[in-house]
């Protein structure tokens, strides 16, 4: 599920656009970024940048992937050596709270919470008109795998 999701999600980001992802350590952010990549046509290994804080990527659209963990905070000069390059791609910022003062505005912030297993809560929040757009691409893959989605309650 969480790969039809990113592939939704890279039907709709454009360059330029900078998407924000919330959620504790295992929640789905760098599975969720490979899932964007794929949808980007991205080849490869595509691995969290923790250690290297930023990793960028090649595809029909270019893809800026930053994990700002390990960071207290950025200045403008750090921002912007971070964000070099990001005018012509598509920018994912794992832990963008370590960021938050100087980060340009984001086109979507996906909130991923863990619930157990292999279950996961996304939530989705925008003020980019085009966000109906993907409110609709979304509907859509919820309609179409509505079935696929686990029971609640335990797993067995």
């Amino acid at each position: 599920a969480t790969g039809a999701i990113g592939e939704a999600l890279a039907s709709w980001v454009a360059p330029g656009d900078v998407v924000l992802l919330r959620g504790e350590a295992g929640a789905g952010k760098t599975t969720l970024v490979r899932a964007v990549a794929r949808g980007l046509g991205i080849d490869g290994p595509i691995t969290s940048p923790t250690f290297t804080l930023a990793q960028r990527y090649a595809g029909r659209l270019g893809l800026l992937h930053i994990d700002a963990y390990r960071l207290s905070g950025a200045d403008d000069e750090e921002l912007g050596l971070l964000l070099d390059g990001a005018a012509d791609a598509v920018t994912f910022i794992e832990w963008p709270e370590a960021l938050a003062a100087g980060l340009p505005e984001a086109a979507v912030t996906v909130d991923l919470e863990h619930l157990g297993g292999h279950r996961r809560l996304v939530r989705f929040s925008s003020d980019d008109p085009r966000a109906a757009d993907l409110g609709r691409i979304l509907d859509d893959l919820r309609a179409r795998h509505i079935d696929d989605e686990p029971e609640p309650g335990p797993r067995p």
